[in-house]
């Protein structure tokens, strides 16, 4: 039975820890959350889970940090939530703050061998979570095949139409085609025992982080303009970023570099250089935004002054996330008591079916085609699913083998 009473402290600690071994990006962070809070610990069941990776499916932002912020509001109510953010997202911050000082480097043969030990890792936690999704949300040939479209439209749909946002559009085709054929023809499986995730929002707070969000993204723009202040329209450009892109991940990086280079703030070199940083380091790769809050010169563009350095970095991080912060608070009260709803189960059943789908395109790609380049890294993913479903290994600590393993092959 789920155990939904701690303390932000102890979601601190849980959530630390992921934050230092949490490679592979946003889908692999869903694997690696449900094997720490599902599997280990119990504070959700696998149900009131996918439901949580659902709602941050549909909502923009980056995914994995918002079924974080899910988690931790269930677990510790809105200290909780706090408690969760900073626990995955402060130690790449910190890191990529550090990379924009010029402290950091990762091109030594030692760190190329680590990092794709962490890709192999990614890999094999992914394919898990996928077994596992799959066990308890595709058991009928119908939601099957909900996964199998799903998965077919997400890999096939940016092929055929090439675009800038043809993968997001796909994943939206995928949720939305999932959502109303689980409506017309799947008939939702019984919860038990009500599971609340949302016991510390009540609709009126939902209500009103629902209108902070609409009236930040309306009136930053209009005061960034007005006043001709930079350090509002740096903050409004992360913010708008972070709020208005699906799916988080390496998605955002198109808005980000937009936002940043177009004005002149950051030139191509250097923001390259942070993407590269961003992939050798745990936790969202939102906190990119740190690294370009950190090196962004901007105090000759306008009134004002970006204060850069280590106080850009964490005033750039905190405008990137707030938006998906606000979103996840505010849908969570209304969403909650939507997926209780028997008419509604249909169709939660074939989004989450759906999503089962998504997670086994993005196996397939970017997971794999990253990961493994040859017959010994396919070997060393294969023997990594083993140890984490036959000899129950943690994930941190395959994270930790894979990491010797890469470097031994490079």
């Amino acid at each position: 039975m789920p155990n939904r009473s701690g303390t932000p402290a102890e979601v601190f600690l849980v959530f630390l820890r992921l934050g230092l071994t949490s490679f592979g990006g946003p889908i692999a962070h869903i694997g690696y959350f449900r094997d720490a809070i599902v599997a280990r610990r119990r504070w959700l069941d696998d149900a009131a889970y996918a439901d949580l990776v659902a709602l941050a499916q549909l909502l923009p932002g980056p995914a994995s940090s918002q079924v974080g912020l899910g988690i931790g509001l269930y677990r510790a109510g809105y200290l909780g939530a706090l408690a969760a953010w900073c626990g995955f997202t402060l130690p790449s911050a910190v890191l990529m703050i550090a990379f924009g000082y010029g402290i950091l480097s990762f091109a030594s043969g030692l760190e190329q061998g680590v990092l794709q030990g962490f890709k192999i890792a990614a890999v094999a936690v992914v394919a898990q979570a996928v077994l596992a999704m799959a066990r308890s949300h595709c058991r009928r040939p119908k939601a099957m095949a909900v996964a199998a479209v799903a998965a077919a439209v997400t890999l096939g749909l940016p092929a055929v139409l090439p675009g800038p946002h043809s993968l997001l559009m796909a994943q939206l085709v995928s949720i939305l085609g999932g959502a109303l054929f689980g409506w017309l023809s799947l008939e939702g499986a019984g919860r038990g025992e009500a599971v609340r995730l949302a016991t510390a929002v009540s609709q009126r707070a939902g209500l009103v982080c629902l209108v902070v969000f609409a009236a930040l993204l309306l009136v930053l723009p209009v005061a960034a303009q007005a006043s001709g202040t930079v350090t509002i329209a740096v903050f409004d450009a992360f913010y708008r970023a972070g709020a208005l892109v699906f799916g988080g991940g390496h998605v955002v990086l198109p808005l980000l570099h937009g936002g940043v280079t177009e004005p002149g703030w950051v030139d191509a070199p250097t923001f390259m250089a942070g993407y590269g940083a961003a992939q050798a380091v745990p936790g969202p790769l939102f906190t990119f935004a740190a690294y370009l809050g950190t090196v962004l010169e901007a105090g000759s563009t306008g009134q004002g002054q970006w204060p850069g350095g280590w106080p850009g970095g964490l005033v750039a991080l905190a405008a990137i996330f707030l938006g998906s912060g606000l979103l996840v608070i505010g849908a969570m009260p209304f969403w909650d008591r939507l997926r209780a709803a028997r008419d509604v189960r249909g169709a939660m059943a074939g989004i989450n079916a759906a999503v089962v789908g998504l997670l086994l395109a993005a196996l397939y790609d970017p997971v794999i085609t990253a990961g493994v380049r040859g017959p010994v890294d396919a070997a060393l993913a294969a023997a990594g699913l083993a140890l984490l479903m036959l000899a129950n290994l943690p994930s941190w600590a395959l994270v930790a083998v894979m990491a010797v393993a890469g470097f031994a092959v490079l």
